[in-house]
């Protein structure tokens, strides 16, 4: 179902970026020049639509970069909570193996951990 409902989303995306494509083949200057209109010292001849397909790949990757910096404290508190519970886990089991050996003859256990990964 979510295969279907992407395709039907995605298929006419793609329309328009091929007739995107099409329609503006028309060859333009991209200059990185901004002092000299008549002959830029720096400048490019490129499709019209090679240049919006590149601006949005570039916006796609500043956005995603952004929001890859953007999310480090969360990264490093669930690194942080991740090391906490491998140490406690290591300490639940050191008490269990602890409490089997002091009480001989018992067969009292702690529950198992319950596995959440």
């Amino acid at each position: 179902m979510i295969r279907f409902l992407k395709g039907l989303i995605l298929l006419p995306i793609a329309i328009v970026v091929v007739l995107l494509a099409v329609a503006n083949r028309q060859p333009v200057m991209l200059s990185f020049d901004p002092f000299s209109d008549g002959a830029p010292a720096f400048s490019l001849q490129m499709p019209l639509y090679a240049l919006i397909f590149a601006a949005v790949a570039l916006g796609i990757v500043v956005g995603g970069v952004g929001s890859w910096l953007g999310q480090g404290d969360t990264r490093r508190d669930r690194r942080a909570k991740g090391r906490e519970l491998a140490r406690l886990r290591g300490e639940a089991e050191r008490l269990r193996q602890t409490s089997s050996a002091t009480i001989p003859g018992t067969r009292t256990a702690l529950p198992a951990p319950i596995s959440r990964a």
